[in-house]
């Protein structure tokens, strides 16, 4: 392919827009344009990085056993209404109607159809275990879209499921097709960490997510280096205390301190000369038409994941200080667990504090040295918070937590009898019963992993795209594309190396040395191939690894079999 007869608009200038380092270089490098909020046309090289992505999915699930299909993106309303999700699923869901009236959605993703496939078409146990999948383009809407394709409303997805008869068979399932996610973001030139995830709004009992680690990443997620737990912040299980402190007996009674025009904990923790992480703080929250008082430390988050979780209810939000007035009769920065109205939750850390600080449930008053059963209600120990940095590793109680920040690129899941009981999909088994199988849900974001990789992988020059999945391998550079001896070599190399099955772009404009350079560091290519100057008159190609300051001058009779032999390497490291 040539430079100048294809649609590269690079950009000199950062786009305003951009917010990420992948959506401002795939704008530079010319891959995408916008068309609307969230959605994006893919241009010649960022169509061909995602087309290699699609092809390493592609491979990787057939080798798996899976087998491809292409379901509707437009879906009626009927499915979703009997599995319920209809009205659960929320905003991001895109209804219309057609002429005729009738309600329909585009495609978010795929659960109903496939199952309502499934009720059609498998029989007996005999058809089973059975794994679907596709790639194809989904539609969420999201509120705010942001970060380029990273977190747009139309975007490409593999999405697959799998059937089964019985527990250990979707377990044998789910591990066939961890094992091929390790392989594709491996194959991808991705680092990457597997961990234990909430499953969210597709249901489930069991899921785990692929996060590609980049400080861009708007995920967190903790794990230990010690034994190898993972998981994400939404799921991350934080401890009981092990200890706490000798007796609560030789606490004096509780007192009750004024704290005038305080509004803040931290207001409260200097008044009181103490640390934030001996006080309790009360937050109110609501779901399923239920109220609850929730205690933390002073110095941890609430995770609202696990709260809905601990709580038994489908999710939670915060009451706003005017709905937390109108429950418990007391203004935000004042409440406290003593004589409250509401049911006490509390979380698993505070059950290491001998006494505690906290709203006295009067307003400009806190308590001090107020205990557990003693002056109030023991609560509901729960595990509400998010973990944070150090905190003992929940799996071998040993080695601290750390965070680090991921983009999430795959997500797999164990869905059970959620959807084909609901849809009422059976099977006979061996012994002509009628059974429900189970099922399990796998999606990749593949359209996601391009821009992934280039979070995980640039400097301040431009891409340097893993070799799986550069546009092209090789960029040959022509220094004047006017000189014939250049073009003669150049155009022998390009031939020799796509007979040997590598893709090339030949940079053949008529332009400043200069401009080739910032653009060929800009795309990122592999490889360079330098054409012309002073090296061609002394029979030789300059060569470079993008990334690396090294430069070589190759016999040109050996340019070829040195670029190939190196590609081929590298390949296969990426493959092993």
């Amino acid at each position: 392919m040539r430079f100048g007869t294809t649609l590269i608009p690079t950009l000199k200038e950062n786009p305003g827009e951009a917010r990420v380092e992948s959506h401002r270089l795939m704008l530079r490098a010319g891959l995408i344009r916008q068309l609307g909020a969230g959605i994006y046309t893919w241009l010649p090289l960022g169509l061909k990085v995602l087309r290699k992505v699609e092809a390493i999915v592609r491979e990787e699930m057939d080798a798996a056993g899976a087998q491809e299909i292409l379901m509707p993106s437009v879906q009626p309303a009927e499915l979703w209404e009997e599995s319920g999700r209809w009205q659960m699923y929320g905003p991001e869901l895109l209804r219309f109607q057609d002429r005729g009236g009738r309600n329909f959605c585009y495609g978010p993703t795929h659960e109903e159809v496939v199952t309502d496939l499934a009720r059609r078409e498998l029989r007996s146990y005999r058809d089973l275990p059975a794994n679907f999948y596709q790639i194809q383009t989904k539609f969420r809407d999201e509120v705010r879209p942001r970060f380029g394709i990273m977190r747009g409303r139309e975007f490409l997805m593999k999405d697959a499921y799998s059937f089964d008869l019985d527990e250990a068979s979707l377990e044998n399932s789910y591990r066939i097709m961890v094992d091929a996610y390790n392989r594709i973001f491996g194959r991808c030139g991705l680092k990457y960490r597997a961990v234990e995830a909430d499953t969210g709004s597709i249901g489930g009992a069991f899921s785990h997510e692929f996060h590609v680690l980049a400080e861009s990443g708007e995920d967190v997620i903790a794990s230990c280096d010690g034994c190898g737990y993972a998981a994400n912040l939404e799921k991350a299980e934080s401890l009981m205390p092990s200890e706490t402190e000798e007796t609560c007996a030789h606490v004096g009674p509780m007192r009750t301190v004024a704290t005038p025009g305080m509004k803040t904990m931290e207001e409260v923790a200097t008044f009181l000369g103490c640390p934030v992480s001996a006080m309790v703080k009360s937050l109110v929250v609501e779901g399923d038409g239920r109220a609850f008082q929730l205690l933390l430390r002073g110095d941890h988050e609430l995770n609202l994941v696990k709260a809905a979780h601990a709580l038994g209810v489908g999710t939670v939000v915060l009451a706003e200080p005017e709905r937390v007035t109108a429950l418990t009769g007391v203004a935000v920065g004042s409440l406290g667990p003593v004589g409250g109205r509401l049911p006490l939750w509390a979380d698993r850390s505070l059950a290491g504090l001998t006494c505690f600080i906290a709203g006295a449930n009067r307003d400009g008053n806190h308590v001090l040295d107020g205990v557990w059963g003693r002056d109030c209600p023991t609560p509901r120990w729960v595990d509400i918070r998010n973990v944070v940095a150090g905190d003992p590793c929940p799996r071998c109680r040993v080695s601290p937590l750390r965070l680090d920040r991921g983009i999430e690129v795959g997500h797999v899941f164990k869905l059970g009898d959620k959807y084909t009981r609901a849809m009422k999909v059976t099977v006979q088994d061996a012994d002509g019963k009628e059974r429900t199988p189970i099922m399990g849900c796998y999606g990749i974001g593949v359209s996601r992993i391009v821009a992934a990789a280039i979070e995980q992988n640039h400097d301040e020059q431009g891409i340097i795209w893993p070799l799986a999945l550069a546009p092209f391998a090789v960029e040959l550079m022509l220094v004047n594309p006017r000189e014939e001896d250049s073009m003669k070599v150049a155009e022998a190399l390009e031939k020799e190396l796509r007979q040997g099955g590598i893709d090339v772009l030949m940079d053949d404009r008529d332009e400043r040395l200069g401009v080739k350079f910032k653009d060929a560091d800009l795309l990122g290519l592999p490889f360079r191939a330098i054409v012309g100057g002073r090296s061609l008159k002394e029979g030789t190609v300059e060569i470079q690894r993008r990334g690396q300051p090294e430069k070589e001058r190759i016999a040109i009779a050996e340019v070829a079999g040195v670029l190939r032999a190196r590609i081929q390497d590298e390949a296969a490291r990426g493959r092993s």
